[in-house]
Formats: structure tokens, C-alpha cells, sequence
């Protein structure tokens, strides 16, 4: 076996994952108040307005799309009578829009980041290699997408998914990825390295969505003056 798959498809994913992790922990440990994307709406709020709605909205459903490719193997929508051409139609169709929405979202978000003074002089460090990192890993995905249009695609469900898959059983299955299109294995190393820097950027602020929110009880409203008579 190569020694370089054997470090990017069997090691790597742990690696990428410990600094997940680990560096989750450390930043919530030493730096609480910095989960957050430390808002610029101040200084600018059109772009903001268009950009931000673009970009979080169309990632929830690309993360939504690649759980769904990767976690369910063909043989699930075999049973639930999904013919192939119609999962893969499916997939084309709201993972190429979810994508091309993202993209446009992180576009926008990206120029206004470059042409308002303001919320150019509040960016991080980390800002400049994770927007270049995220666009990268956006425009790589969407090539992936392109080529299932291609006279002879490259069926994921039997590579990629089952390298992911593999990877929850401490069984990495090497050989599957090491033979992955070119633009699968370019989109799959652009997203591990995102996740590596994950912690140590805005991105962090993803734990801190408030979900809970969702589930919470209505809040009740009385008035004041329902005890005593209307007041004047």
C-alpha cells in the first residue's frame, strides 16, 4: 500500500479530527467570549443582508446533502425502492443549487469584507486563509457535482461514502479513496483542512447556533393591569 494514501486516507481524518476536537475544547476553555463571528454589522448592513441569508442558508443544505450522500449506502434506497438515476438526479439538482447559493453568499460577503474600510480593518487573521479555503472547497465541490453529468460519472456512493463510512470503524478503507477522481480527493482534502482550522476561526461560532431556541416553551405575556382594572 502507498504510504502516502496510507497518511492522507487512513491517518489524516484522526489527525483533522483530534484538532476538531481538542482545539474545540481549548478555545472554549481559554477564549468563551470569542465564539462568536464578532458582528460587523455596524459598519455595513446591505451586503450583509443579501450575503449572509445566501450563505448560511445554502450551507445548512450542502452539509444536509453531504450527510445524506455519504451516512445512507445504496443498499438503503435499493430497499426503499429510490432508483439510482432519480437519487443521483436529486442530488444534482439541490446540491448544484445549494452549492452555486453558498458560493454566491460567500461572494458577497467576501466583496464586502474588501470594500467597506471598516469591516476590512476587524478582520482576523485566520480570515485570510479560511475565505480562499472555503471558496476553494465550495468551487471543488461543485467540479465533483459537474462530472455526474459527465458520459461516465463517478458513482460516490461506492467510493467516497464508503471510504467516510469506513473511517467510523477504525477500518479506513484506503484503496477506495486512494482511486477517487482527482477533484474528489482535491474537494475531500480541502474539507479536512477546514475542519482542521475550524476551531481556531469565526467558524467556531457554528457551536454556539441557538438551537435550543427551536425547542424552548412560549414565553407568556400579561398584563399588568388585568388583576386591577384598566389603567388609566
Amino acid at each position: 500500500m502507498n504510504p502516502l494514501h496510507t497518511a492522507l486516507w487512513g491517518v489524516l481524518p484522526y489527525v483533522v479530527v483530534t484538532l476538531l476536537v481538542a482545539g474545540t475544547a481549548w478555545r472554549y476553555r481559554y477564549d468563551r467570549f470569542g465564539f462568536t463571528t464578532s458582528s460587523s454589522q455596524l459598519h455595513e448592513s446591505t451586503l450583509l443582508r443579501i450575503g449572509s441569508p445566501l450563505f448560511h442558508y445554502g450551507l445548512l443544505f450542502v452539509a444536509a446533502g453531504h450527510l445524506t450522500g455519504l451516512l445512507i449506502p445504496e443498499s438503503f434506497t435499493d430497499r426503499v425502492h429510490v432508483h439510482e438515476w432519480l437519487y443521483h438526479a436529486n442530488a444534482l439538482a439541490i446540491g448544484g443549487v445549494a452549492g452555486l447559493v453558498t458560493t454566491a453568499g460567500l461572494a458577497v460577503l467576501v466583496l464586502r469584507r474588501l470594500r467597506v474600510p471598516a469591516v476590512r480593518a476587524a478582520s482576523l487573521r485566520t480570515d485570510r486563509i479560511v475565505h480562499p479555503l472555503l471558496a476553494a472547497t465550495l468551487i471543488a465541490g461543485l467540479a465533483a457535482t459537474a462530472t455526474t453529468t459527465s458520459a461516465h460519472p463517478y458513482d460516490y456512493r461506492q467510493g467516497v461514502s464508503v471510504w467516510f463510512r469506513s473511517l467510523f470503524t477504525l477500518t479506513p478503507d484506503v484503496p477506495v479513496m486512494a482511486h477517487a477522481p482527482l477533484v474528489y480527493q482535491l474537494h475531500a482534502l480541502l474539507g479536512m483542512a477546514l475542519f482542521a482550522l475550524w476551531p481556531f476561526s469565526r467558524l467556531v461560532h457554528a457551536f454556539t447556533a441557538p438551537v435550543g431556541y427551536l425547542f424552548r416553551p412560549y414565553v407568556v405575556y400579561r398584563s399588568r393591569g388585568a388583576r386591577g382594572g384598566i389603567r388609566r
